[in-house]
This record gives structure tokens, sequence and C-alpha cells, in this order.
């Protein structure tokens, strides 16, 4: 039996683990590098986090979930839900916590991965599955004097829940998803909170509401209902792949609702006019709020559109010369989406992934690498979705791989074809320059030379089509070598 390795116990790490153990995959480890599993749902713990995709969508559908408390589950239950799919599915024996990969190295004269962890031990496997995902390194601005910053500053996704922000005065950077999720709570308590934004987002309303116990136990006892629910969101999700993927000009009725949207919450035209986005709708991420345009409007809080110039001892600098005092900073500017496995080094065949991604991330199906045999990535490039659940994708995922791996046997490997790769990517960036993604403005979804390493341009049918049966023809299937006898 071939010996597995997994990086990361989030929602990819702990889905494609149930799935190999489904599949009679038993020996399987996975390496998480804090002391519990979550992901980004046991690390964003700010003020108000919480998920913008329906809670029965956004859940496995081997391990379906009535008991949520709101439409739009918030970070503690989307935490609870998948610390509750590790126990049941008995995942946990698997993590060895607390533990970090630092680098691996494929030994391709043995065809196995040596794998060196942070506890200065080495770890032998026959497959690597990299399940770190696009969203787990907080990005810092690079602006001048952010080191000299004399009060207390932290990021969004590493937040400081021992310093208490009541009373004081709160500088925050960026305008993205975590923060129209966090300021609108922190104002409540701050003396005064400036906003700094440096482009307006789009924001949609957010149509959540709370699930009384009576639906909740409607939903337990009959699963059908609970089924019917998740259907009925992943289609009219799914009718939104048209406008963002094919045919940009139906973003309009979206862009109609957030100009009633805006125009309802907020009556001064001079504030609408800041507010009101320039980069075309869906080239970035949309959100949705229904607290963020009054929490805009709150006598304590004040919105800043001057670019930042420098960070000073006492506060932050903007290009109009004023000084914004503060006692915290809070960087609420999102991650380091493009830069894939960073900081851990991977070395395949011919030499490192960071040299063979110089010019952007790019995989087959989002989910093997050219040059890397063994080595399967979980939320990889061009996996990424603006119109529905990111779970359907890596379910996907997780039935491609399986396959791929039942195709290892220990000494042998499975590797996608270079030409493969190639075509496959070529016709993933013919295609997104169709998309709203290819709206010309600045977004995380891009690398500094523009190309789009972030973002699937289709519907999650299709890329459930394209993974459902693995195609021997697109790989190179090695099987292990066979010892000499001597003569």
């Amino acid at each position: 039996m071939v010996r597995i390795a997994v990086i990361g116990a989030g929602f990819s790490g702990i889905g494609i683990a149930v799935r190999l153990k489904q599949a009679g995959v038993t020996d399987l480890v996975l390496f998480e590098r804090t002391a519990d599993v979550g992901g980004v749902w046991r690390d964003n713990t700010y003020p108000g986090a919480a998920c913008d995709v329906p809670s029965h969508l956004y859940s496995f559908s081997f391990a379906p979930e009535g008991r949520w408390s709101r439409r739009f589950a918030e970070q503690p239950e989307i935490h609870g839900y998948l610390q509750r799919v590790a126990t049941e599915y008995d995942v946990r024996r698997h993590v060895r916590f607390g533990t970090e990969v630092r680098r691996s190295v494929w030994d391709d004269a043995r065809r196995v991965w040596r794998l060196q962890l942070s506890t200065g031990e080495e770890h032998e496997a026959d497959v690597l599955v990299a399940a770190c995902g696009q969203l787990s390194r907080p990005a810092y601005p690079e602006v001048p004097g952010l080191a000299d910053f004399a009060g207390t500053a932290f990021h969004s996704a590493q937040w400081d829940h021992g310093h208490d922000l009541t009373g004081e005065r709160v500088v925050v950077l960026g305008t993205g998803a975590s923060a129209i999720q966090f300021v609108p709570e922190i104002a409540k308590r701050a003396a005064h909170v400036t906003v700094l934004q440096r482009s307006a987002p789009w924001v949609i309303p957010k149509p959540d509401r709370p699930y009384g116990p009576r639906t909740q136990q409607l939903l337990r006892r009959h699963p059908l209902l609970l089924k019917a629910d998740r259907l009925r969101t992943f289609v009219g999700n799914e009718t939104r792949s048209l406008g963002f993927n094919t045919e940009p000009r139906l973003m309009k009725a979206l862009e109609l609702r957030f100009r009633r949207h805006l125009r309802r919450q907020v009556p001064d035209p001079a504030l609408r006019a800041r507010i009101t986005p320039t980069d075309p709708i869906g080239c970035k991420r949309i959100l949705q709020s229904n607290d963020w345009y009054p929490a805009l409007q709150r006598p304590n809080v004040a919105l800043v559109t001057d670019p930042v110039v420098r960070v000073r001892p006492e506060g932050v600098e903007t290009a109009d010369g004023t000084v914004h005092r503060a006692d915290t900073l809070v960087l609420g500017t999102g991650f380091t989406a493009t830069e894939l496995l960073v900081p851990m080094e991977v070395v395949g065949r011919y030499g490192s992934l960071r040299e063979a991604w110089k010019d952007g991330a790019q995989a087959h199906l989002g989910s093997a690498v050219a040059g890397f045999p063994n080595l399967f990535l979980l939320y990889g490039p061009n996996t990424n979705l603006g119109h529905n659940s990111i779970i359907l994708m890596l379910e996907s995922q997780f039935r491609w791989i399986v396959q791929a791996i039942r195709q290892v046997r220990p000494g042998g490997s499975v590797e996608v074809r270079a030409q493969v790769q190639r075509d496959y990517n070529a016709l993933l960036q013919r295609r997104l320059k169709g998309t709203v993604f290819a709206g010309g403005c600045r977004s995380w979804y891009l690398t500094k030379d523009g190309r789009n390493t972030q973002n699937w341009p289709g519907s999650t049918i299709e890329f459930r089509l394209r993974t459902r049966r693995l195609r021997l023809a697109d790989l190179d299937v090695r099987h292990p070598r066979r010892a000499t006898v001597p003569a």
C-alpha cells in the first residue's frame, strides 16, 4: 500500500483524508502546523467573521449539516463543523499537530517524497498532497514605516483578542472581504475608526437569516429537505457562471442590485460617490453585507480615500499630508493568494516548484504539475470561483486525485504529461480573457504581470465533468522498478 502525506488539515486536507479512507487507503498522515484542524476557519477569528456562501452548500456532500444557526454560518460554527467531521470520520488519529513541512524533495531513484519537518525529522511518502489552499498566508502591505508604528498592529487573520479596542482610535488598512465584516463590529466599541480605502468594493445585500430550532429540527429529521435546499442554492448560484465567465454583460442585473442597495443605505450623494466602485463588477471579489454601509455612516467612523504615504509612530500619513492618529492599526490586506505553497520549498524531478512557477502558478486541473511525480494539489491554480461554493471544486478534485493515487504502486509514480498541462493552461488563459476577471482591475486573482492564476473560467458542472474520470492518456504512469537478479 502506498504511503500518503497530506499538508494541511483544513477543508481540503480533511476532505481528501475522508475520501482516501473511504477508498481503503489507511497509510495516511496529515501534517498540520497548528494545534487544531480547521485551516482558514481556525485562523480567521476576527469579529464578525462569517461565510459568504450559504451554509448548506458550504459543507461536504458526504457530511451534510442541518444544525447551522444561520443561512450564512459564522466562523465558530464552521470551525466546529470541521472539528466534528474530523472526529466523526476518524481523521484526527492521522494528524500530526504542531508539525510543519519545511521542504519536500522528490527522490527519483527511489520514487518517494522526502519531507523535512519543523521537528527536525525527515518523513518519507510515496504520494504528497498539498492541501494548503490559496488563502493561508496573510499579505502585508508594502508601506514605509510599518515597523515604526508605536501602537498595537496586527493582521485581521491574526487577530489579537487579548487587546481591547474599547475607547481606542483604530485605523484600518483595506476594504476587502475581511474588513467589511470586522469594521462594523469594532466600530461599536472603538472611540473612532478610520478606514483607509484604496478602491471601493462592490457590496451587495446579504440574504442572511437565522435558522430557528424548528427549522433545524426539520432539517435534521428530514435529510431530503436539507438536500433539496442544497440543490436549490447550487442551481441559483451556478446560473451566475454565465455572467462571470461567458457573457459579462449579464452582470448588469447584479450591478443594478448593488446600486439599489447603495441608494437605500446611503442617502448622502457625496458619500455614495466615494464608495461607488470604478472597476467593472466581478473584476474583483463581490462582497455581501447588510451593515458595511451603515457602519461607514456612524459618527465615529471616517472613510479616507487619499493614498497611504507612510506609517508614522503616531499613525498613518496619507497623500494630503494628514496624519491619522491611531492607538491600533488593523491590516485588512488579504492574503498572498498567488504565492501557492510558499514558504515551503518543493523540489521535483527537474528543479523547484518556485522556479517552475516563476511566470505564475499552473497545473493540470489545478491538481497535478508536470515534473513533480506523485504530487497533487487541492484548491490549486485556477480552481477559485466567483459564483459558487469552492467546496464543489474541492470535491471534484478529491474524485480525480483518488483515482490518480490508485494508479500508484510503491516504487512507482504518476505524473501529468507536460504537453497536456501546457494545452490545458493555454485554453484556460484564452477563456479567462473573456471573463469579468479580465476587466483590467488590480486584484488578488492576478500575478504582478497580470496573469490570472486563481480563477476557473467555467461552471462547477464543467469542472466536475472534466475531473469525473481519470484519463490515463494524460498521464505518465511509471511502474515499480524490478529488482535485477544476478546471473
